[in-house]
């Protein structure tokens, strides 16, 4: 990684030191003399020059949007990305984009009257967002909303309790438009932001009409929260405007709420009606393989192993606090920094993480509380298997005997109810809990490996 980091470096202050023309027309030399067709160089080609370098990615100015689509197919740009990579001796991309949208762009970039101090958290992004049954239409939506803005689905209404991913999945569409449609702008507000701003109009502050700025300077509107218009009828009355406007030139609008429009006391019906008028979707508390996996991405962003952690630490931690995921990266967050700061250490197990998070609410006693959890986990590690395979349907002979002595080990140690270690386990029956742990009773006077087996894992939780 430091030598690539060491070559892109070069390359870049050899840009610098020479000039980012001479790197084009260099380049361009190389086209014209790979090119097969070489009465097609002229007329798309020869134009074109470097209109500015984001990270690896140059973007290069057409003389027309038909040049534009021309130059980005596939077989052109492989060549244009070939000989600028030979030119530059790195991994650079050439991305075309035609005059008419720089322009469009600097335009939108120099009337910045209002919200000046917006931004979007590069961080957010479709990549990184973990997706399940409780989220998964909400993603797929917002990512058609970034790929053909306006064009299939308008408004996009995204609702649900705080903490579940709806700030993420708009921020995602803001920066997915910047990256791949730079002519657009993507505005990301809140709706405290927009109440500002307009409040500030109306004192006087601010000069360009609201209503026109919208209309004239974005192309996506992402705002956040509309809850908090209710029962402000002049701001209800301006956005209902905006909102109007851009619905009708075909411009992207994607609203999230803390709850479905209609059930939002104080907002106008109007409003309501307008909402809904797409498509709302809902997300909801996240599963437990989704809370999982976003823990593990957090470790990954650490550069820590997973290998450091006790599989029912993860698990702990994705249900205790995988309601909100905001709560569960919060609370992860306080453990990395207690094993990494207040008490090092090289592996992390349930103990410490426990007392890692303490503090937070309804902790103290969550060694004890957890304890079915930590069963489930510890009979999975120990054959082999995920917690989802041992709580699911599946019934081969291994995965069957794993989840009997799970029953077996929940009562003999916790004594715990049929009916809650039934549960626990996907949902079954309490018989079928009382058969499991009876064939395990049966069983552990005539087979001396399960005997074993049994006492070694109970010696471990016992630890």
């Amino acid at each position: 990684m430091s030598a690539c980091r060491d070559t892109l470096n070069r390359v870049m202050n050899a840009i610098s030191n020479s000039t980012i023309s001479e790197t084009w027309n260099r380049t361009l030399e190389l086209i014209k003399e790979r090119i097969q067709d070489t009465m097609f160089f002229e007329p798309f080609f020869q134009d074109t020059y470097i209109d500015h370098i984001d990270g690896k990615t140059v973007y290069v100015v057409a003389n027309s949007s038909l040049a534009e689509a021309t130059l980005s197919s596939p077989s052109f740009l492989d060549l244009a990305n070939e000989c600028l990579q030979e030119v530059t001796q790195s991994d650079f991309v050439v991305q075309y984009i035609s005059k008419e949208k720089i322009k469009k762009a600097e335009k939108i970039t120099a009337n910045y009257d209002y919200f000046s101090s917006s931004h979007l958290n590069s961080s957010y992004t479709f990549k990184n967002f973990v997706t399940g049954a409780s989220n998964r239409e909400a993603y797929q939506a917002s990512l058609i909303a970034s790929e053909r803005p306006g064009e299939l689905y308008n408004p996009i209404l995204i609702y649900g309790d705080s903490g579940l991913g709806k700030t993420h999945l708009l921020q995602a569409i803001g920066n997915a438009i910047r990256e791949k449609r730079p002519d657009l702008r993507a505005l990301y507000i809140t709706s405290h932001d927009f109440v500002e701003e307009y409040t500030r109009y109306l004192r006087g502050e601010k000069t360009t009409s609201f209503t026109d700025w919208f209309t004239n300077n974005v192309d996506v509107l992402l705002v956040d929260d509309i809850q908090f218009f209710a029962k402000k009828p002049s701001t209800e009355e301006t956005f209902f405007s905006i909102f109007n406007a851009f619905y009708s030139s075909g411009k992207q609008i994607v609203l999230t709420s803390d709850q479905h429009p209609y059930k939002i006391d104080g907002l106008s019906d109007r409003l309501k009606t307008r909402f809904v008028q797409g498509l709302p979707f809902s997300i909801s508390a996240p599963e437990r393989e989704v809370c999982e996996t976003i823990l593990k991405l957090k470790i990954e962003a650490n550069n820590l192993n997973i290998d450091m952690f006790d599989p029912e630490v993860i698990t702990y931690f994705a249900d205790k606090f995988g309601k909100n995921i905001r709560e569960l990266e919060g609370a992860f967050a306080r453990l990395l920094f207690h094993a990494v700061n207040l008490a090092p250490t090289k592996h992390i197990d349930l103990k410490t993480a426990v007392a890692a998070v303490n503090p937070l609410a309804e902790v103290r006693d969550d060694l004890q509380t957890l304890s079915i959890e930590k069963v489930i986990s510890t009979v999975a590690t120990y054959y082999g298997l995920t917690i989802s395979q041992l709580t699911s349907k599946i019934r081969t002979a291994q995965v069957a005997l794993a989840r009997h002595i799970t029953m077996y080990i929940c009562r003999d140690l916790l004594d715990a109810p049929f009916a809650k270690i039934g549960a626990a386990l996907g949902g079954r029956d309490h018989t079928t809990v009382i058969n499991g742990v009876e064939k395990v009773e049966k069983s552990l006077k005539d087979d001396p490996e399960l005997a074993r087996a049994v006492k070694r894992l109970e010696a471990k939780l016992k630890l």
